[in-house]
């Protein structure tokens, strides 16, 4: 339906698929442009702009024949995408962005065309921005995960069978002390996983301005867990303008607004950031990181060392 040069894949696409998908992400890139083509066709669309890249995806804006306004989402076809589609099913847009066909055998999802322009980052007032954040993440917890979704329980397990490994990586006796501490509280937890369906990487970036409502959730990393683990993701949120102001004040103003939204019980909430905390610190070490990460011991300390 396009008559179009060929859409030009983004460099940085390009790059991250060479580092982390070889000569699998290689190929992926070299068939994309044949197969944006072939989608537009089978799907009767018109391009209606240029190509754009998230962190594992082509972002394609589209036009319907009858001038439905969309995107076409490309990315290789995984786990994660899989998960993502049964998630956007599950939501039916409710919160969501919604999606309106997908060609699971590519990775290839057809969505309604948000405002790319202005997340929830442009809303200056962080109480503000964290409210309408918690409301959003209050309406996607709501929902009871479906069967086949991982599990928080098989994360936790998972997590707390590297963490020895982890601890002789580190160089700094005192984190050292903090990874396993983080990990003891997550051992106490982890025989209670929860069954929401959580959205994972939910910050203001992706939250989006829309039409049908103010704001829409957009890229879940659906996993069924307790509200508690989703919580991270906006205590991190522009976080260079946390450390400018007071980073203990704000994280805990943020996590004191999430848990009242989501009626969550904060000391339990509390413990699963602190495994959000972990998660991240295990993927650090691996990448080879020998110290914890500034931004997670200060965010650990806010919550652990209250007034």
């Amino acid at each position: 339906m396009s008559a179009l040069d060929p859409v030009k894949v983004p460099h940085a696409l390009a790059a991250s698929y060479d580092k982390g998908f070889g000569e699998e992400g290689r190929a992926w890139i070299a068939a994309l442009p044949g197969l944006v083509e072939d989608l537009l066709d089978r799907w009767e669309l018109n391009r209606d702009g240029a190509a754009a890249a998230g962190e594992a995806s082509l972002v394609l804006p589209v036009l319907g024949g009858d001038g439905t306004r969309a995107v076409l989402k490309l990315q290789l076809p995984r786990a994660e995408t899989t998960a993502a589609l049964v998630g956007l099913r599950t939501w039916n847009g409710r919160g969501m962005v919604r999606l309106l066909d997908d060609d699971p055998a590519s990775g290839t999802m057809l969505l309604e065309r948000l405002d790319g322009a202005r997340t929830l980052a442009s809303v200056e007032d962080d109480d503000t921005a964290i409210r309408i954040l918690a409301e959003l993440l209050a309406r996607l917890v709501s929902v009871e995960a479906p069967p086949g979704l991982r599990s928080l329980g098989d994360v936790a397990t998972a997590m707390l069978e590297r963490v020895t490994e982890a601890v002789t990586a580190l160089t700094d006796p005192v984190d050292r002390q903090v990874l396993r501490g983080w990990a003891a509280v997550v051992a106490e937890l982890a025989g209670e996983p929860g069954d929401r369906m959580l959205h994972w990487d939910l910050h203001y970036d992706n939250i989006l301005a829309g039409e049908r409502e103010p704001w829409l959730a957009i890229d879940p990393e659906p996993l069924a867990g307790d509200p508690g683990f989703d919580l991270w993701p906006a205590l991190d949120s522009r976080w260079d303008d946390v450390v400018a102001r007071d980073p203990s004040r704000v994280v805990r103003r943020r996590f004191d607004l999430l848990t009242e939204v989501l009626g969550l019980d904060r000391a339990r909430a509390t413990g699963w950031t602190l495994g959000r905390l972990l998660q991240n610190a295990l993927w650090d070490i691996e990448d080879g990181a020998t110290v914890l990460a500034p931004a997670s011991v200060a965010m650990a300390e806010a919550l652990l060392n209250r007034d």
